[in-house]
């Protein structure tokens, strides 16, 4: 089998390779530091001492640039769906890039995958792309101030929107700063943020709170343009929203005239019609990213029409304007188009039987290690969370955690063993993927578990 090729050849030391200093990964390491900050653009690149490179995907196999295979679960980021290389999205490419790469003027190819989003999406009644989840994030919050008339949002504790400054709040808040359970305190997740952005711009929720968040609604909600929510928050840990939570959300947000966004950059994963068509919530907007771009840089807001109008330049200059050199290119659009078409119900329903293998069995390796950690998620979604507290919001992923140390050890016992998964924990499954690889997952976790209960990780 695949998966038991892959074993053999990241056996007896070979997947180590790429930490000697002769090898193809520390040279291009070395010359990467010297060109970039820390030698990377993207900060989920970097782990101790330095990242395997990678020289080519097929399927779920990944191959480094010293020549050993793992099996990725990782998809750069949960971006790749259906794993490396897919041949329908390929071809799609290949044969756009014979009519071209990118016009001044509108293709088919938008029109089509806007068509597909729509009928999709049932909240969805018109779209406009952009380059990145980030980007859709900050169009939204902008069509949201303009249609109400207001700036100011909110938030939850926790959950990560991408690099805008008016999300890049409280999404890293630690016990020593993060306030009251029922009023969580707004903090910067990262340098350069305005002060404003923190004093006055952004309220923080708490999740899965209803009696909290009424009661931050009634003293706030009429000042806010936006309540910006992930039905299932990858940074918070995957916490899943309470029964009924994401209704009380919409009904809250209507009665004080508040925008309800839904990032649905990762979590669209969740199922034919998106997190929402599993969770509900219906939102007046929701953001896209990631796998809707076939492994192509995308991203697109939409929603509501009557919100989406403040987008139209036919009745003259639009009140929120929105460009993007690369919006809407025809790369992305036939790559999205080809990933999208071939997520079918059953497809859906096949990913999330092997996510729940692959959960339910990794959680059966922490009970029987002793090793007080969790698999969460939902879907082809996965995230290792090094505590046993039940995972309702934010801070229960925090509280009791153990140290990020352990999770970046356990990251770099798991790249031993021949699997790939981000060094905060998350993970995810990709089409080509079947029972073989969730069985070589789950007894790479528990070889590397049993050495990191016996203190033998690699520092």
């Amino acid at each position: 089998m695949l998966t038991e090729g892959i074993r053999g050849r990241v056996s007896g030391g070979g997947a180590n390779r790429f930490l000697a200093p002769d090898s193809e990964t520390a040279r291009l390491y070395e010359e990467a530091r010297r060109l970039m900050p820390g030698g990377t653009s993207r900060l989920h690149y970097y782990s101790a001492p330095y990242p395997i490179y990678a020289r080519s995907g097929k399927g779920q196999v990944l191959t480094d640039v010293d020549g050993v295979e793992r099996i990725d679960f990782l998809n750069n980021m949960t971006a790749l769906i259906h794993g490396h290389a897919n041949p329908r999205i390929n071809q799609a490419i290949v044969e756009q890039l014979e009519r071209g790469t990118a016009f001044s003027e509108p293709t088919p190819e938008e029109v089509a995958l806007a068509r597909l989003m729509v009928e999709r999406v049932p909240s969805v009644e018109q779209i406009r792309f952009a380059n990145s989840g980030t980007e859709a994030v900050m169009l939204a919050i902008k069509l949201a101030r303009a249609f109400t008339g207001r700036s100011r949002i909110a938030k939850f504790e926790g959950f990560y929107h991408g690099y805008y400054d008016y999300v890049q709040v409280s999404f890293s808040s630690t016990p020593d700063n993060w306030g009251p359970v029922d009023a969580p305190a707004a903090v910067p997740s990262s340098g350069g943020l305005a002060d404003s952005v923190v004093r006055e711009d952004v309220l923080v929720l708490p999740f899965n709170d209803r009696e909290a968040v009424e009661g931050l609604m009634d003293r706030h909600g009429r000042s806010l343009a936006a309540v910006i929510c992930d039905p299932l928050s990858n940074r918070a840990g995957f916490p899943r929203p309470a029964e009924g939570f994401l209704d009380y959300l919409r009904q809250v947000t209507r009665h004080y005239g508040i925008v309800l966004i839904f990032d649905e950059v990762i979590s669209f994963r969740l199922g034919y019609h998106g997190a929402q068509g599993k969770y509900g919530g219906d939102p007046d907007l929701t953001t896209f990213g990631k796998i809707m771009g076939g492994g192509l840089p995308i991203g697109a807001v939409g929603g509501r029409a009557d919100i989406m109008a403040l987008l139209d330049p036919t009745q003259g200059p639009p009140r929120v304007l929105s460009g993007g050199t690369f919006s809407g290119n025809p790369l992305s659009m036939v790559a999205g188009y080809a990933a999208m078409e071939q997520l079918t119900p059953e497809v859906y329903a096949r990913l999330d039987a092997l996510g729940e293998r692959l959960r339910s069995g990794g959680n059966a390796v922490f009970r029987a290690t002793g090793e007080p950690a969790q698999f969460s998620g939902d879907g082809s979604l996965f995230r290792i969370v090094l505590t046993d507290e039940p995972l309702t919001d934010y801070r229960a992923g925090v509280r009791r955690a153990k140290p990020a140390t352990r999770l970046s050890q356990l990251h770099r016992l798991l790249l031993d063993e021949g699997v790939i998964i981000a060094r905060d924990g998350l993970g995810c499954l990709s089409t080509p993927m079947d029972e073989t690889d969730v069985d070589f997952f789950l007894a790479a976790l528990e070889r590397a578990v049993e050495r990191l209960t016996a203190g033998t990780a690699s520092p």
